[in-house]
């Protein structure tokens, strides 16, 4: 398994797929295993994962991601879906912590609070839907690289169409897909901008 800055380097985002490659459910599991342990706000993991595992469905896929034969060609795809009501989390997420005596009930109670607090306004929770699941496709990516395949975050598909094609419930925001698989044209490296342009010293 490469070391992380290698992966660093050698990620890029890949469009043209060997078809013929497959990955099993196993190895996507333990993908998605990898992405689910990615940071989020009060750790209520503001993430859901729809995933396209075979040609039948992953051609269902294709008018949604507008004619994108990666989405046909690639092994797998994750569409990425934000929690809009990740407040509802917090007894599975710290229930156990209080039951086997990390946290005390007191603590449990404000802290609950304050996450409900915090998700009565609509635009903190799409917020934090969009950038925690957004932590978890980047941590998927990265983990993918590590384990020797590709990837490549889309987000130029019809989000309504997704929702409607898969019955998406009202709770989870289309974030992005990314398909998977093994490159069939080998990446190049991509220009970035002198950190200097990017970064401001305060």
């Amino acid at each position: 398994m490469a070391d992380f800055f290698t992966v660093l380097e050698e990620r890029t985002s890949t469009r043209a797929y060997n078809p013929e490659k497959e990955i099993t459910k196993e190895e996507l599991t333990e993908l998605l295993n990898a992405a689910g342990k990615a940071p989020s706000a009060w750790n209520l993991q503001h993430w859901k994962f729809l995933v396209f595992h075979g040609k039948d469905v992953q051609q269902r896929l294709l008018s949604i991601a507008y004619g994108q034969q990666q989405v046909v060609d690639a092994s797998a795809v994750i569409a990425v879906l934000g929690d809009l009501e990740a407040d509802q989390n917090v007894d599975d997420v710290f229930g156990p912590l209080v039951k086997e005596g990390y946290m005390t009930q007191e603590a449990f109670d404000r802290l609950a609070q304050n996450v409900t607090s915090a998700h009565n306004n609509a635009q903190y929770s799409r917020d934090a839907a969009v950038c925690n699941a957004s932590l978890a496709a980047m941590q998927f990516m990265l983990a993918a690289k590590a384990k020797g395949w590709d990837t490549c975050p889309i987000g130029g598909y019809n989000a309504k169409a997704l929702v409607e094609e898969f019955q998406v419930s009202e709770r989870y925001l289309p974030i992005m897909l990314i398909t998977l698989g093994e490159a069939s044209v080998k990446g190049h490296p991509s220009s970035r901008m002198d950190i200097s342009r990017t970064t401001e010293w305060m």
